[in-house]
């Protein structure tokens, strides 16, 4: 998680960059909560052969299929309106939590899991914006790192403990569109919900190269909205 919170900065970087008193229609900062999602590959990995890639269903029994991309996300978002219609920000989804990506027999005694973390860099168009609603059209670059880890059970004189440590990561380049309606629940408070697509060439870990999100943003406007 410390590692995630390095790169805030540079999230907020572009919003930052234009300076408040510009910023004639707020400043927002968000936390968010959602999910993401793609599909398995449909290929395996060889835990006999140092993972090297294999046919599921074949002839090899220590050949398993690797996992779909799903679950709990979280996010931080900042973004400056400098216009009425146009503005730019940034922000980073991620899995607080690891799923399993490669579920091995329990006689081999440990299971492989997963991490993704999205983040990118974007311009926001606002065709319609009144005091109380906003309709946003979200787009620009960033990147995917997708982290793995190793887990499994040990034993000790004082008892059987869990045991992760990280084992490697996959980072690529992603495009990113959204849309969302920012729902002002006060003159500075929001709910914004909020429907991502990551295009991230060569995924070839999961099923296809599109993630998707879904997440609920509550954050707060600086200055006047």
């Amino acid at each position: 998680m410390k590692r995630i919170f390095h790169y805030l900065p540079l999230f907020l970087l572009p919003a930052f960059s234009i300076p408040l008193a510009h910023a004639q229609y707020g400043f927002d900062v968000g936390v968010g909560f959602g999910t993401m999602q793609d599909k398995a590959s449909g290929n395996g990995l060889d835990y006999n052969n140092n993972l090297a890639s294999c046919t599921v269903g074949s002839a090899d029994p220590s050949c398993v299929a690797t996992s779909s991309l799903s679950g709990f996300s979280m996010g931080v978002s900042g973004n400056v309106m400098a216009w009425k219609h146009f503005g730019i920000g940034g922000e980073v989804n991620f899995q607080p939590g690891k799923q399993n990506y490669l579920e091995l027999p329990s006689s081999v005694g440990v299971n492989f899991q997963s991490r993704m973390i999205l983040y990118d860099f974007d311009g926001i168009y606002q065709p319609v914006r009144t005091k109380k609603v906003a309709f946003q059209v979200i787009g620009g670059v960033g990147g995917a790192s997708l982290r793995y880890y190793e887990t499994g059970a040990t034993g000790s004189a004082i008892g059987p403990s869990n045991v992760t440590q990280y084992f490697g990561s996959n980072n690529h380049f992603q495009v990113h569109g959204g849309v969302a309606v920012q729902f002002y629940l006060t003159d500075h408070v929001f709910l914004r919900p909020q429907f991502d697509i990551h295009y991230v060439p060569n995924l070839t870990q999961f099923g296809s190269n599109l993630v998707t999100s879904e997440t609920l943003w509550l954050g707060y406007t600086f200055g006047s909205q």
